[in-house]
């Protein structure tokens, strides 16, 4: 006897079987037991939400010679026919492969043809937004005013893809994910009838896997089973899937917080050994990284057992949210690059090396050193110690004077150098971030701002992917918006080098360029 799949074996056979969908069931059998039923259904929802395996119950249930409470007996003749797909009047079509003028053609000519046993002629149209154009021309008349003996159901995913004038003419009902609670108690249901034991953390890891989608559910379950094992784990579920051991995410994404290069570069290696795919590996740790946000966040987490919250709960209290962002951007960023590398181990590992130095202890020396140039320069200005020298040619001194040195007048008040450290730049970063710019905060949270001129801020501090984000039209455009928000005057801005800034400084605030000379 040839294998059935799980999820064909398991099929609902009755409406009362159907988890998750009572909204829907309810109605049909309403209109079943009041004979009601309409000419033309739209079934529309995700994949494996029951959306063919409803119409076939329906096709069956307004068939079927002895119907109880709107419930197909599953017994009579034309129950059994259907069941074995030997009924040629009812007809399941596949719009993926059978998308063509012609094929509705067909329908079209056979709609006037009556039953040759059955009560109707049901026509099951799967994936219906696949049609063409003409096809649905063709079948707009037929869906419109069908003879009576006929009944159209049709199933689709995308129904944003169907035009108005084939919505119009159905019936739509809208099937929804199936909680996670449901999936668990059809799973268990399952198992028991096939005589196998599975954990409650398995199923909870089945149900939270499968997304909503009872059909994934099973085809998990399935795979489970497949070595003959009479019980299953959460360990083996995670493994058959391909999700690696919550070990070394955990351990990989520990070592990054606590800017430890050298247990970084050990879990890097260990993930190596394992043969693990970088690009899958690098994936579950930027999911692990926005899970340990949520749990940071809302105290909530799925997917993960009482000892990995702990270990969880352990990382967020020595982390911050905004760290976190930062290292979500970092990865994602790492992600897109390796993508398209011929060589992933060695740009995996480098990239993780860059990630553990301490970025943010780097960002604060460069500002303190910027702060530490500005209040030397400003000293020396106000204390008159600076020495300018033309730029002018050269012209021949008289022999008797060796040097002739221009100082500048003793008087702080009066120097012409404004040399402005903004204050107000961490209102633009918090301004940012209430906005819900998060990209921009991640990459600004760290920076230092100096007013070069009337009309230009330089941004010190910037990482080389931070420089191309503020480089972005959309992105300087709002950067631009809070500075003029807070400062009360719009500036353009730029990235700067710390090193650069006093020099610009200098040029930008003499139209003769100065050195500072050491007393």
């Amino acid at each position: 006897m040839a294998y059935t799949a799980l999820y064909r074996k398991f099929r609902p056979l009755t409406f009362s079987e159907f988890v998750g969908q009572e909204h829907i069931t309810k109605t049909l059998k309403n209109q079943i037991i009041a004979q009601r039923v309409g000419h033309a259904y739209l079934f529309n929802g995700g994949r494996g939400t029951g959306k063919t395996s409803a119409a076939k119950v329906l096709a069956r249930a307004v068939n079927c010679l002895n119907p109880k409470d709107g419930e197909p007996c599953n017994e009579c003749e034309i129950c059994k026919e259907i069941l074995n797909g030997s009924l040629t009047d009812v007809v399941e079509m596949d719009a993926a492969s059978n998308n063509s003028v012609e094929d509705i053609r067909q329908i079209r000519e056979e709609v006037n043809f009556l039953p040759t046993k059955a009560k109707y002629r049901v026509y099951i149209i799967d994936e219906v937004h696949m049609l063409s154009t003409g096809a649905f021309n063709a079948l707009l008349k037929t869906l419109e005013e069908p003879p009576e003996h006929v009944k159209f159901i049709l199933a689709t995913t995308e129904p944003q893809k169907l035009p108005a004038t084939i919505l119009s003419r159905c019936q739509r009902f809208d099937f929804k994910k199936i909680s996670n609670e449901d999936i668990k108690k059809r799973l268990q249901i399952i198992t028991k009838e096939i005589g196998v034991e599975i954990e409650e953390e398995a199923l909870n890891t089945i149900a939270i896997l499968s997304e909503g989608a009872m059909r994934d559910g099973i085809s998990i379950l399935e795979r489970c089973i497949q070595d003959g094992d009479s019980k299953i784990t959460d360990e083996k579920i995670k493994d058959l899937v391909g999700i690696p051991k919550f070990e070394y995410v955990h351990k990989m994404i520990e070592s990054i917080l606590e800017k430890n290069t050298e247990k970084a570069l050990e879990a890097t290696q260990e993930i190596i050994n394992e043969g693990k795919d970088l690009y899958n590996f690098l994936w579950e740790m930027i999911k692990y990284t926005k899970d340990i946000l949520v749990f940071k966040s809302s105290g909530k987490l799925e997917l993960y057992n009482s000892t990995e919250i702990e270990k969880i709960k352990e990382l967020c209290e020595k982390t911050s949210k905004e760290e976190l962002f930062n290292l979500i951007d970092s990865l994602s960023q790492m992600e897109s690059d390796i993508k398209w590398s011929t060589q992933k181990n060695i740009m995996f590992q480098a990239e993780i090396i860059r990630l553990t130095i301490k970025r943010e202890q780097i960002s604060s020396n460069i500002g303190n050193d910027v702060e530490k140039r500005l209040e030397a320069l400003e000293n020396k200005v106000n204390s008159g110690n600076i020495t300018i020298k033309s730029s002018q040619p050269k012209q021949e001194e008289p022999k008797s004077i060796k040097k002739v040195e221009s100082k500048v007048d003793n008087k702080p008040k009066t120097s012409n150098v404004n040399i402005k450290s903004t204050e107000y730049w961490p209102k633009v970063i918090s301004n940012l971030k209430n906005k819900g710019k998060i990209t921009l905060f991640t990459n600004l949270m760290n920076t230092k701002a100096v007013e070069l001129n009337d009309v230009m801020l330089g941004i010190v501090g910037l990482t080389a992917f931070g420089k191309t984000v503020i480089e972005q039209p959309e992105n300087r455009q709002e950067i631009i918006k809070a500075i003029a928000e807070e400062a009360g005057k719009e500036m353009q801005i730029k990235a700067e080098e710390a090193q650069n800034i006093v020099t610009k400084q200098s040029k930008e605030n003499f139209d003769i360029p100065i050195n500072i000379i050491d007393e």
